[in-house]
């Protein structure tokens, strides 16, 4: 009879009571997704982008790590930058609903009914400034739930004996959500090992030259955040004829005067749908205001800003990631050369955790998701296959990994987003040997300089516009 130990008999309980869980509430919870949801761009749910993964976490953990089949390889570090999980809208967004909802509750016309009727005298706002993007409880579960896949995943790297001797480190933005998030992973892994009678210590460094390197940039706080001109193809979508069409069908059906329904106010009642379901998990009656065309529409106008501001659209917001992307390699560096018996041996995981604005200059660093031609205000039409998406790319609590295994003909390195295999640019497998990694980033690993990038020294901070 094959005996089982008492730690490995926690894991596999508390792995099946996850899957048990998930199922039994897929069926329940996909009822009350409005179909709107896969469009909310960096609000965005992380179930929407990887609603397998959610169903199913032992099948997963079978399929998604890619070490070729012909050699024996076995994972030695993990690295994982990490986005916050859901949270409460920011100060800018509260006060945007806020208008907006006395907007409706004063000056709609038409006749009341159905969803109509629960705007005007049922749904009452209770967003309140205080809360200012902080996390919320689904946000927490979905952290959770990441760490507790992970573990699942790599329980040789992130192991309960690898956490308690500090081996693991955890480090955050200074963002009170960030915070919030990287205590709530390690929640997760304690979870995942069961209960040990010893009441875990919680820690982390807050890192901010890491996971907010944007505000000390003054390359791209002068040369983007505070420059008018750099977001002109948002502002010409933003009164462009597609925006303008939803504006002016939504204003009708809430029968308000074309001119009192704003592009903010529009875009906040689309963010009302999203925030209702992300942090409540409900169909608001907002999300009735929206086609799928509609969503498609306020999709672009939120891919557009996030491409021109943290992405392609200017070199130095994704120059501005410098110092990130020279720690990932300094780690898996450190991980993966021969070292002495007197060496000490090198972390077998770094968790860090920021924001959207983090991942994407990282991930436009890296080379990945730049269209043939970039989204303007003026192709959008032609622009419906982009792989530019940020509700794709970036949703609450996506996650960037990086898996270093040693195998026979040495290091090989794989890339996950958001726990899907994602191939290097002009690398054909799906863990190349990391010498040829380096290779392909040597005039990023070989230059890159922060300061020299950023005009020679660190920025001001400019103004907030947190994702």
């Amino acid at each position: 009879m094959l005996r089982v130990s008492a730690p490995a008999q926690r894991r596999l309980l508390a792995g099946l009571s996850l899957v048990l869980a998930r199922l039994c509430c897929c069926s329940a919870a996909a009822a009350n997704v409005p179909n709107i949801a896969v469009y909310f761009g960096t609000k965005t749910r992380y179930e929407e982008v990887n609603r397998h993964l959610l169903r199913d976490v032992l099948a997963v953990n079978a399929s998604v790590l890619k070490p070729p089949p012909t050699e024996r390889c076995s994972p030695v570090h993990l690295t994982a930058v990490i986005r916050h999980g859901s949270r409460y809208p920011t100060v800018k967004n509260v006060r945007r609903i806020n208008r907006l909802s006395e907007l409706v509750r004063t000056e709609a016309s038409r006749a009341p009914g159905g969803w109509l009727l629960d705007l005007q005298s049922r749904w009452e706002t209770w967003y309140t400034e205080d809360m200012d993007g902080q996390l919320v409880m689904k946000g927490r579960e979905e952290l959770q739930q990441l760490a507790r896949r992970l573990a699942s995943l790599f329980p040789s790297l992130l192991s309960e004996e690898n956490v308690r001797k500090r081996r693991v480190s955890f480090a955050s933005s200074s963002k009170h959500r960030c915070v919030s998030s990287v205590e709530a992973f390690q929640e997760g892994l304690w979870q995942h090992w069961g209960p040990s009678g010893e009441t875990p210590a919680y820690s982390h460094r807050v890192e901010d030259e890491l996971m907010r390197f944007f505000e000390r940039c003054r390359g791209f706080v002068e040369g983007v955040e505070n420059n008018r001109t750099a977001l002109l193809e948002v502002e010409k979508f933003k009164h462009g004829e597609q925006m303008e069409a939803v504006r002016r069908r939504i204003a009708e059906m809430l029968g308000l005067p074309f001119h009192r329904l704003t592009p903010d106010l529009l875009e906040a009642a689309f963010f009302l749908c999203s925030y209702e379901l992300s942090i409540k998990s409900v169909h608001s009656p907002w999300c009735f205001l929206f086609s799928e065309t509609d969503a498609k529409v306020l999709e672009y106008k939120s891919d557009l800003k996030q491409y021109w501001k943290r992405s392609h659209g200017h070199a130095i917001s994704s120059l501005a990631s410098c110092p990130l992307f020279h720690h990932v390699f300094r780690t898996l560096d450190k991980a993966g050369r021969p070292r002495r018996s007197t060496e000490a041996a090198p972390e077998p995981a770094s968790i860090l955790v920021g924001h959207a604005e983090t991942l994407l200059p990282l991930l436009s660093l890296l080379g990945l998701y730049k269209d043939e031609a970039p989204p303007t205000a003026s192709n959008y039409q032609s622009q419906h296959g982009r792989t530019f998406r940020t509700s794709r790319i970036v949703p609450y609590a996506a996650n960037l990994l990086f898996v270093l295994y040693d195998c026979q003909r040495g290091p090989r390195l794989q890339m996950l987003l958001n726990e899907t295999p994602l191939r290097f640019p002009d690398l054909p497998e799906d863990a190349p040997l990391y010498r040829d990694v380096r290779a392909a980033y040597r005039h990023l690993l070989d230059g890159c300089d922060f300061h020299t990038e950023c005009e020679g020294r660190a920025g001001g901070r400019g103004p907030s516009t947190e994702l």
